[in-house]
């Protein structure tokens, strides 16, 4: 034993703990402690701690003291309830739960009714003087203890149960006698032998140590990893075991098991909610093998036991100043508090309940913000199916991929986005089907309502645009064959969708739905839009409540919040939502469309006369989208980053030019241009456009494509300042690497801007910086912003440079891989990567205020968005963060949070 864990106190009483120490008891041993000292009926026990627990997984043996302190707590156990375990006469028995920090409902395992053994189950039976009682309470034990801790398949013991109730014409269990129980209890023990090789043990502390090792193990059980993969709990933490004493609720029908919580979880409302089971043990209510009454209906089975219940509610909603999940046990009209935790709750939920703790004095505005958060603000702003509809009969799900991008959509199946954008346009709702989809299919996820993959994951192109756009999404269904050629979709059991059926998606849970699944709107969304005021009569509850808390939020956040926009009606929106200005303008999506064959013609200029037509041909077009925008956020920044990706991207596929060149050869009808843009093609081709001819490099390679750019600005700013506007323009240099790359640009906007002001006679102001997208622009911070004023990090390409990784190869291949074993808890691209991208930002940021105190910082990657990222850079001192419109909101909330702290 080494002399850690001598020191070690691996076990504790119910006395002994308080809620604050759920890291070593668990949620469960804490809070059981917690009312055990507030002096509430809790039957006596002890927990064993997350370190035994650790020790045990690390191991693969209990820590060498564990035995004897448990024995220690168990003759102290004995001694009070004044009976030994599995005392023949007059036995005492234990339940043996686990108890994670974290509560993980159903995840793990339980057993109740240790030390019941042949030996004293007529004991028993005699104590209670109810035969029936102490062969169900054996019954239960071996079904339980075969199941968790002996790994027989649990279906053979229901399969028994459901045999002996049919033999005797029972609906329930509780048409078996005593006869039918003791012979079902041999039938189960038949089964433990067949199943195991061993009889069930008859010897209590076997029993009891049995079922502790069995709560260690099930921590590293498939679905508890599972669910903490998915609720992103850290995987080393353990579970604590909690040994308490039995009190029964199966003694009869003065006895009885229930749930209880002390609002409604779903909707908020204050009142008594909950579910009731006479003459029943724990598992039975969760299980739904009875049906249940309403918590209510308890005050017309035993007032007593139902007011003693209320008054504890209070206390413990009182005290721990929040919404409380109960359960209890009443036994032979004696009420037990079994245990007691912060309920889960809906997003809406969250909301109502925070807003309502305040009025009633229990919380502070600050603590109400850390009792919500944006990723459920993001729920409430997405539509949404009628549960009640989506999970019945009447509706078929044919499959399931990842929900990428939350809400709720319905429409005609296309498989292409000219499709869409025709349908579209004659006023039907459609649902874009692809494999995956490209910057071509843009339009057509505007068009549609929704976008379904069967390729990709939660940061391929489909899910960030969508989530941009505040589009429902579901990616990765991988299951469904997708056949564009063909036009259809084929589902798991040979469904079939044709284009033009009706098909329903959920981005909250992934799941697809043949025809149409009935949708309810989102009022929140009606109120960030400004079509509903919250004072309105038709603003309900929840409205009032998110007004409030994003009020809360504004007046204590320090970090602004901007948007990516690249046009008015966006910028309008992001301005509706909140926004305090554009973090992000992308000029290349202004080159689409009709646009993009002057880009061509740009692409092809042989001759500096050509160059300069082409240019000329798109600076009034730039111009006029900068006047929209600069008008749309009269008053607010709007950083405007000069053209960035490979011209390439906005050249024809080489394939398809390449067959489209060689038929008409073949008809002896070439085409001139299509042999040029053929070659240009194979000109600009390059093996790794990511890390090749782009951003910086293209203003320094291409002569006057950047300085129209800034011309187009800065025109457009004068324009705007001749109307008596307020415009606010920042002009970003992408992909830096190096001071000089930015010394020569800037030096070039600086010519064009003073050219502009001199013209107009008017003065811009127009602030240059750049975006730190690059490791070494990171590194070389210091040197860089002594020609920056504003560093904006682009972290999307920042942590693909950082890790190595190109996006969309690497989702696509290994991701899934990586977060399976652990070494992603969640993908880099979702959540900012705070050791490596975010340890360079962290550096970035101190080298560049060193050289310039009043450097204006800001983030516009995807991570802008993501609530544990905008934490993070609220702690590193950013000014702003910039995200997709729809997100605004979200990151208004998280910047709120941030600033409130933790309470």
């Amino acid at each position: 034993m080494s002399a850690r864990q001598q020191q070690q106190k691996f076990v504790y009483d119910f006395t002994e703990g308080n809620k604050d120490l759920k890291d070593l008891l668990g949620g469960k041993g804490a809070n059981l402690a917690e009312m055990t000292n507030l002096g509430l009926p809790v039957p006596p026990g002890f927990t064993i701690t997350t370190q035994a627990c650790k020790v045990y997984l690390e191991s693969g043996a209990e820590p060498a003291a564990l035995r004897d302190e448990v024995g220690a707590h168990l003759d102290a156990l004995e001694q009070r309830m004044g009976k030994r375990l599995g005392q023949p006469d007059d036995p005492l028995l234990v339940s043996v739960r686990s108890g994670a920090k974290f509560s993980m409902p159903g995840m793990m395992d339980t057993v109740l009714n240790i030390g019941l053994s042949d030996a004293s189950v007529d004991g028993l039976a005699a104590q209670a003087d109810n035969e029936r009682f102490a062969w169900d309470s054996y019954r239960r034990l071996v079904q339980m203890f075969g199941k968790t801790v002996m790994g027989v398949e649990g279906d053979l013991f229901e399969e028994a149960l459901e045999a002996a109730k049919q033999a005797k014409g029972a609906d329930s269990d509780l048409g078996l006698d005593a006869a039918d129980l003791r012979q079902l209890v041999e039938d189960f023990k038949h089964i433990v032998v067949k199943e195991t090789g061993r009889d069930f043990p008859q010897e209590p502390r076997e029993q009891m140590d049995l079922a502790i090792r069995a709560v260690f193990d099930s921590w590293n059980t498939a679905r508890a990893k599972l669910y903490r993969r998915q609720e992103r709990i850290p995987g080393d933490l353990g579970t604590a075991v909690n040994v308490c004493s039995m009190v029964f609720g199966n003694l009869g029908p003065d006895s009885g098991t229930g749930v209880a919580f002390t609002r409604d979880p779903a909707s908020g409302a204050q009142g008594t909610y909950g579910d009731y089971l006479q003459n029943a043990q724990g598992e039975d209510v969760v299980a739904g093998i009875r049906n249940t009454v309403p918590l209510a209906d308890l005050a017309g089975i035993d007032k007593a036991s139902y007011e003693q219940l209320m008054a504890i509610m209070e206390t413990l909603e009182t005290h721990y100043r929040d919404l409380c999940d109960i359960e209890f046990t009443i036994e032979r009209g004696h009420l037990w508090m079994l245990q007691t935790r912060v309920g889960k709750r809906t997003a809406a939920a969250a909301f109502r309940i925070a807003t309502q703790l305040v009025d009633q004095g229990l919380i502070t505005e600050a603590e109400a913000l850390q009792r919500v958060t944006g990723a459920q603000l993001s729920q409430l702003m997405f539509p949404r199916f009628d549960d009640t509809v989506a999970d019945s009969a009447s509706v078929t799900r044919i499959g399931w991929g990842i929900a990428a991008s939350p809400g709720a959509a319905v429409g005609k199946a296309v498989f292409d986005s000219y499709t869409a954008v025709k349908w579209s346009r004659s006023g039907e709702q459609v649902i874009l089907i692809r494999r995956e989809t490209n910057p071509d299919d843009l339009n057509g996820m505007i068009a549609a309502e929704g976008i379904l993959t069967s390729r990709g994951g939660k940061t391929s192109h489909a899910a960030v645009v969508a989530r941009g756009m505040g589009k429902t999404c579901v990616c990765g269904a991988e299951e469904l064959e997708v056949d564009t050629k063909r036009r259809r979709l084929t589902a798991p059991g040979g469904v079939v969708i044709e284009e033009g059926d009706l098909i329903s998606i959920d981005g909250s849970t992934g799941k697809i739905y043949l025809g149409e699944v009935p949708v309810v709107p989102s009022p929140v969304v009606e109120y960030f839009e400004g079509r509903m005021h919250a004072g309105a009569d038709e603003a309900d509850g929840l409205v009032q409540a998110v007004h409030r808390v994003m009020a809360y939020a504004d007046r204590v956040r320090k970090l602004r919040v901007r948007a990516n926009a690249d046009n008015a009606e966006d910028a309008a929106r992001a301005r509706r939502f909140g926004a305090q200005g554009i973090g992000l303008c992308r000029t290349e999506h202004m080159f689409l469309g009709e646009r993009r064959e002057m880009v061509e013609r740009l692409i092809l200029a042989d001759t500096d006369t050509e160059r300069d037509e082409a240019l000329g041909a798109l600076l009034p077009l730039q111009r006029a989208d900068f006047i929209e925008l600069f008008e749309a956020m009269d008053g607010l920044p709007v950083t405007v980053r000069l053209l960035d990706p490979p011209l390439h991207e906005f050249l024809p596929d080489i394939t398809e030019l390449s067959v489209r060149v060689a038929l008409a050869e073949s008809r002896k009808d070439a085409n001139e241009n299509d042999l040029r843009l053929l070659q240009a093609v194979h000109r600009l081709h390059e093996q790794n456009p990511m890390l090749g001819l782009r951003g910086v490099r293209l203003g320094l390679v291409i002569p006057g494509l950047f300085a129209m750019q800034v011309r187009a600005i800065a025109e457009a700013a004068a324009h705007r300042k001749a109307a008596k506007g307020d415009p606010r323009a920042e002009i970003m240099i992408p992909l830096v690497g190096t001071v000089q790359e930015l010394e020569i640009v800037r030096d070039e906007a600086d010519r064009v801007v003073a050219d502009i002001e001199a013209a107009t006679g008017t003065r811009l102001k127009l602030a240059i910086g750049t975006m730190i997208e690059l490791p070494r622009a990171a590194l070389t911070a210091g040197q860089i912003a002594e020609a920056a004023e504003f560093f904006s990090f682009g972290t999307n390409d920042l942590t693909q440079t950082v890790w190595g990784f190109s996006r969309d190869d690497v989702e696509a291949s290994f991701f899934t891989a990586y977060l399976e074993k652990g070494i992603f808890g969640v993908s880099p691209f979702e959540t900012i990567d705070k050791d490596g991208v975010g340890a360079l930002i962290r550096s970035a940021v101190a080298a560049g205020r060193a050289t310039r105190p009043d450097l204006k910082l800001g983030i516009c990657g995807e991570h802008g968005g993501d609530p544990e990222s905008v934490h993070f850079f609220h702690e590193v001192g950013l000014d702003y963060v910039s995200c997709s419109p729809f997100r605004v909101p979200v990151a208004r909330l998280e910047a709120g949070r941030a600033a409130a702290g933790p309470h």
